[in-house]
């Protein structure tokens, strides 16, 4: 049997995702010692391992994220002008959008992401100051006196055990495993409109089963005139006929709710001409043959992240783990599914039935089926914090005449996004409405109880609904950084985070390191621009 071993750190980040990576940055930037611990061979979460480019807004090229995230995007692009063959056009645009993809400025593949995010902590690596502890997941942890003494980690592939001792512990895994491992109050689920005032808010009881969607994407790549139709899918029939009460039709299909105003739109695989862009192909593209000098020798390749594969049977929060494999399981099936129907009985665009050229691509995704290395996870467990971000203080329809939403106390970053919420895993349709730009507050990363441990990532403290608006990329770094840098700043001044709140003075003062680092912390007037 695999024995123990003991270690220790400064600051230990569980989880390596998109928040755990601009955390470890922060962290190590300032001098502390680090240990970052992740589940999966990828750090990087929604960028890398679950593969999904980065939904960001309109801003994104100007303002409106830190100086870190800003330096992952220009690695990105200078990735692809340095190590791809590409044509001159394509070099000589500022602007890359590597993939051509119309969710995002800056769609690219994921395995790029992944070595852009390892090329930005090898310093810290090399140095000895950051260790990166890989298929790792927490397993338990010594709590006293409101304090985290230490997590138990646990080697996927060996089975060892580690128990790292810290004096700061960020939870940054994508499903706020800290908290139930470490008694942190924590929400999980929908909450109603007795306890936040929300207008979005559940008119019942809370419901904690009402959890959005996961979704396990793939990459899949376009050569037309071949046959790679894959076999038939175990539950295949089931999801053919599957057809949720509040869809247009069948799941796998191509009519859809569209999100911002519920009519049924047609939203197929290609458009009937190529300036045709409201389509599922073009939308989440990570690999365009047009920016290459040899377009003819590359494949089109696209993240399948799109409606028919959301799967919302079921919350993988706060249940045994058979039930949670069981759902892994499903929702890997349903994209199969997806896959097959899309090969074998989607009508096409151009006349007929189905696209036998579409296949699973090897590589994009740094694994040998072509998915993603780990489901993308929208909703965690959210801890139960100092403030918790309500709908009425970033939505649109709450402030009219307004740019931007109101200053919130002690800001430690900014953001912008709609509330996107997706199915819930209880039938709950679609929650779809504008936000203003918005902050992040201090105080939602503040536990109400307990004294060194912080959310790292879309475990902050927001609603079910604003979760909606928190959980993209470029937020969601932003968190980590800022939990990062409030650890570091705690250790530096030997005091707690509650303090750094309750002072103005430190909140000040932590502010000004904010901002010194690279970290936006208020929107600029936006009406003129």
């Amino acid at each position: 049997m695999p024995g123990m071993r003991e270690v220790s750190a400064e600051i230990l980040i569980v989880g390596g995702g998109t928040g755990g990576v601009g955390a470890a940055l922060a962290a190590s930037e300032l001098g502390f010692n680090v240990i970052l611990t992740e589940e999966t061979d990828w750090i990087g979460g929604q960028l890398t391992s679950q593969g999904v480019p980065p939904d960001e807004h309109p801003w994104i090229e100007q303002f409106g994220c830190t100086t870190r995230y800003r330096d992952y995007r220009d690695r990105v692009r200078n990735h692809y002008r340095t190590h791809r063959p590409l044509n001159a056009q394509a070099s000589q645009n500022r602007h890359l959008n590597p993939g051509g993809g119309w969710v995002s400025r800056l769609c690219h593949e994921p395995q790029i992401g992944w070595r852009v995010l390892m090329d930005m902590v090898r310093p810290f690596v090399e140095s000895g100051s950051l260790k990166i502890l890989l298929n790792t997941k927490p397993v338990a942890a010594d709590v006293e006196n409101d304090i985290v003494r230490s997590v138990t980690v646990s080697d996927l592939i060996t089975g060892m055990e580690t128990m790292i001792f810290a004096h700061y512990v960020l939870d940054a895994t994508e499903l706020g495993n800290l908290l139930p491992l470490t008694g942190t109050e924590y929400r999980v689920g929908a909450e109603s409109k007795v306890q936040t005032a929300e207008p979005n808010a559940l008119d019942g009881p809370e419901e904690r089963n009402n959890v959005q969607g996961l979704t396990w994407c793939f990459a899949a790549a376009l050569d037309e005139g071949s046959h790679r139709v894959i076999d038939r899918p175990e539950t295949y029939e089931y999801w053919r006929g599957y057809q949720p009460s509040f869809w247009p039709g069948p799941l796998l299909g191509f009519d859809v709710l569209h999100a911002h105003t519920g009519e049924v739109r047609q939203l197929p695989l290609f458009g009937k001409t190529p300036q045709d862009w409201y389509a599922l192909f073009p939308y989440r593209q990570i690999v365009n043959p047009g920016i290459y000098e040899k377009s003819e020798s590359v494949h089109p390749v696209t993240v399948v992240n799109w409606p028919q594969n959301d799967y919302f049977e079921g919350s993988i929060l706060d249940v045994t783990d058979a039930e949670a494999a069981g759902h892994l399981r499903a929702a890997k099936q349903l994209s199969l599914s997806l896959l097959y129907w899309l090969q074998t009985e989607a009508p096409r665009h151009d006349g007929g039935v189905g696209y036998p050229g579409l296949y699973l691509a090897p590589g994009v995704m740094g694994t040998e089926d072509g998915f993603a290395k780990a489901p993308y996870i929208r909703e965690s467990r959210r801890i139960e914090a100092r403030m918790m971000v309500p709908e009425q203080a970033v939505a649109a329809y709450t402030h009219p005449g307004l740019d931007r939403a109101p200053d919130m106390r002690g800001s430690v970053g900014i953001g912008a996004y709609r509330i996107d919420l997706h199915p819930s895993t209880n039938g709950a349709n679609t929650i779809d409405t504008s936000t203003l730009p918005f902050q992040i507050p201090l105080d939602s990363l503040i536990p109400v109880r307990m004294r060194n441990l912080l959310p790292a990532c879309k475990n902050l403290g927001v609603t079910h609904i604003t979760n909606g608006c928190y959980r993209l990329h470029p937020v969601e770094w932003n968190i980590g950084e800022a939990a990062g840098f409030l650890a570091a700043f705690c250790l530096l001044k030997n005091l707690e985070p509650a303090a750094v709140s309750d002072s103005l003075e430190l909140t000040q003062e932590f502010q000004r390191l904010l901002l010194g680092q690279g970290i936006e912390i208020q929107w600029p007037q936006l009406r003129a621009l």
